[in-house]
């Protein structure tokens, strides 16, 4: 039987903050134990604007979370997004110098590191180093070298990067009520984890994870990452145009939002369009709410595809457009995406989890179980270096005492 050890994730987001504790196998699994939603305080746009109100949105998140389950969290993976946020694509190349021309792990780590060894500015901060695809003697489309025979290994990489003053004040925060970071997530790659699937990846597709302060972009080609990127226009832009075009309270806005908003044409819809819809006395055209949302969603769908390096995207990406992200519930998105884009858009919801999955069946979750989706495959890398170094030891510890017998 495979021994259980608990993870961690906090989704801090301009909206919720979510706190989801899980019990992962040796084998990769995930079943969750805990989670816990709390309304978010002191960020926006997925900055944090006041730490002592993010500290304790974020504390009492955690504080949900552990009572649902009955178990104390020491450490976890935590979310980061921003306009703040920039990636480029880089190369490394090295030479395999040994007689035998073997390409063993070390040479991956030499490759990598000269690939990273671009001029990262003092106020950046380096959250990842993906790589791409390898190629050994000009052999191209290599995804594990080790143990091929070649004179010369070439990788290509995305390398993501952070403003570190943003990434110092979040993680403030979290060290703040007594937690470690186990690892710092750009959350368009942790939610990649949780609603993508591996030919969709293959074949080229584009991930928006459209939140409430920011739409989280990544592009996947050729089982990779190919492009990332942070647009600073989400669902707070949403409710803030239904709140002034209506006239209405911001908070009567995205009750309205949520309970009646569509992007569909009128005349698709259920509800009569001359018929008046009302929140907390306040009474507005469901036509005119509709049409200030299909405008604004619109907008966001084609910034989406502006990222693209490339006009020809139909070609790049056929497997088209998947959203997640709590917007992505509006009714009809797919369709407009769709009739916009002319290709496949789906809502992707997160899976590949188990437990008490039902309050995390929902796009808004995507980040939340990404996150622990990554940490539970980083977590077994990290348990097999560790296990590697113990074994080691004991090695050079019996060879010591054998030699001062």
């Amino acid at each position: 039987m495979n021994k259980r050890s608990i993870i961690a994730s906090i989704d801090v987001g301009t909206t919720k903050i979510c706190t989801t504790i899980a019990e992962t196998t040796g084998n990769g699994d995930v079943y969750v134990v805990g989670v816990g939603i709390t309304p978010s305080n002191g960020l926006h746009k997925g900055l944090v604007v006041n730490i002592n109100e993010a500290k304790e949105a974020i504390r009492n998140s955690v504080r949900k979370a552990e009572q649902s389950c009955n178990y104390k969290i020491e450490s976890a993976y935590v979310g980061v997004t921003g306009r703040h946020v920039d990636s480029v694509n880089n190369t490394g190349v090295v030479a395999i110098t040994r007689n035998d021309r073997l390409v063993r792990p070390d040479d991956l780590k030499r490759v990598l590191s000269s690939a990273q060894s671009i001029k990262v500015p003092n106020d950046r901060k380096l959250l990842h180093v993906i790589p791409r695809g390898y190629s050994v003697d000009g052999q191209v489309g290599v995804k594990n070298p080790v143990g091929m025979y070649g004179y010369r290994l070439d990788v290509e990489t995305h390398i993501i990067t952070a403003a570190a003053t943003s990434v110092q004040n979040l993680v403030k925060c979290i060290r703040g009520i007594g937690l470690d970071i186990d690892d710092l997530v750009l959350e368009p790659l942790a939610s990649s984890e949780a609603v993508l699937t591996e030919d969709e990846k293959q074949v080229g597709v584009v991930l928006a994870d459209i939140g409430g302060g920011t739409t989280d972009i990544c592009i996947f080609k050729d089982g990779s990452i190919w492009h990332s990127a942070i647009l600073p226009v989400a669902g707070y832009q949403l409710t803030r145009d239904i709140a002034i075009g209506l006239g209405l309270p911001f908070e009567v806005a995205e009750e309205m939002k949520r309970r009646y908003g569509s992007v569909m044409p009128v005349y698709e819809s259920k509800i009569d369009a001359n018929s008046p819809i009302s929140e907390d006395g306040h009474g507005v055209s469901y036509n005119d709410l509709c049409d200030i949302i299909r405008a604004r969603v619109d907008e966001i769908l084609r910034l989406i595809f502006l990222e693209m390096p490339g006009s020809n995207y139909e070609s790049i990406v056929p497997a088209g457009l998947v959203l997640t992200g709590g917007s992505s519930n509006l009714s009809g998105i797919e369709v407009l995406g769709r009739d916009i884009l002319k290709l496949p858009v789906r809502v992707g919801l997160p899976n590949h989890v188990s437990g008490i999955t039902d309050s995390l069946n929902d796009p808004a979750y995507a980040t939340s179980v990404g996150l622990l989706l990554w940490g539970a495959k980083n977590q077994n890398t990290k348990k097999l270096k560790g296990n590697w170094f113990k074994d080691r030891m004991k090695q050079v510890t019996s060879k010591l005492v054998q030699i001062f017998k």
